[in-house]
């Protein structure tokens, strides 16, 4: 098994890796809105948050040499449904024609007070 970190990347306050890879598959660790680099959170603002959460997928993708066109399987924890209809209009976006198996998970509150994490599989050619 390969651990994956992000060059440049303040270490992981807790015991995990970005991701990890086996054969093809990558396993992506849950993305919280922190940006990877200065350890500072977005929060407060549902869009903030979730573009923070898919910039820190993409440095992540890069750091394995895969692409957003690889992610086979995205979970997507949200403190509240209610902000479900931002979230997809932004993940929609980001995905565009590529459209992953993907799970929406409402919870009543995550790690650091935050709105969205979100963990992902993918498989590179």
């Amino acid at each position: 098994m390969k651990f994956i970190s992000i060059k440049g990347a303040k270490p992981n306050p807790g015991h995990y890796s970005a991701a990890t890879q086996k054969g093809n598959f990558l396993f992506i660790s849950g993305q919280l809105p922190v940006d990877p680099f200065t350890g500072k959170g977005t929060s407060g603002d549902i869009t903030a948050e979730t573009n923070q959460v898919l910039s820190n997928l993409d440095h992540v993708l890069e750091a394995a040499g895969a692409k957003k066109e690889d992610i086979m399987k995205v979970t997507i924890y949200i403190s509240d449904i209610s902000l479900w209809d931002t979230v997809n209009s932004i993940y929609k976006q980001y995905f565009g024609d590529h459209k992953p198996a993907r799970a929406v998970v409402p919870t009543n509150q995550l790690h650091y007070g935050y709105s969205i994490e979100l963990e992902a599989v993918a498989y590179i050619d």
